[in-house]
């Protein structure tokens, strides 16, 4: 599942988030990267340790835990706390698999990675290329959001980063382990759950919320890894 969710950051957590980085200490992107993907990156990023990542990382996870297009997707059982990466002219990233397993710094942040996430700082108008392409089965999708939006896909996808060749672009990328491993499972309680929401909207205490609902926990029961 390859999905958008929007306004994940107000047009004013943005600003402060640009404001901090433009000020912030920049280090060569291939600090993160796994021996194959070193050979084919090319950008700069915050190192994890930096009081600025580690501020601006709690911002977007507090806007993610009251996000609930992102919890119905992500069933999110751990996230990784982001990073923030910068492409300039002649940058990008090219075509790699995201490592399985991720550790952080703290002994204990050590996770499967089931779901990549990318967070638009940069307005589209601001660069040109530096579009997010993700191959899935139906072909290559390009993303390239507006800032404050965020695209969640599967960490078992092939993807790239393509050139940028005017401007900047400014991201936050990270992954998370979710309570629910299968990506074709987790797909299918993210339609249940959605569909459930609807009926409550279009038909108000209809009789068939409550059963469905009861459908929706108990395959979480069964596939939920925890």
């Amino acid at each position: 599942m390859l999905l958008r969710i929007p306004g994940v950051l107000t047009g004013e957590q943005v600003a402060y988030c640009r404001d901090r980085l433009a000020k912030a200490d920049w280090v060569d992107g291939r600090v993160t990267a796994g021996y194959g993907s070193a050979k084919v990156k090319k950008n700069t990023q915050l190192p994890e340790e930096s009081p600025v990542a580690e501020e601006l990382g709690d911002i977007i996870l507090t806007a993610l835990e009251t996000n609930a297009l992102f919890v119905s997707a992500a069933l999110p059982s751990r996230v990784f706390p982001p990073l923030f990466n910068r492409y300039g002219p002649g940058d990008g990233f090219g075509a790699h698999v995201d490592n399985a397993i991720r550790q952080g710094l703290a002994p204990e942040m050590r996770i499967r990675t089931d779901l990549s996430c990318t967070l638009f700082l940069s307005a589209p108008d601001e660069y040109d290329g530096g579009e997010l392409a993700i191959d899935d089965t139906y072909g290559t999708n390009h993303v390239k959001l507006n800032a404050g939006d965020m695209v969640l896909y599967p960490s078992t996808s092939l993807h790239a980063v393509t050139a940028v060749t005017r401007g900047t672009r400014i991201a936050a990328f990270f992954w998370l382990q979710s309570m629910i491993r299968d990506d074709a499972q987790r797909t299918l309680l993210f339609d249940l759950d959605r569909a459930i929401q609807q009926i409550g909207v279009d038909v108000p205490n209809h009789a068939s919320v409550v059963p469905l609902t009861g459908v929706y926990h108990n395959l979480i029961r069964r596939w939920a890894d925890i």
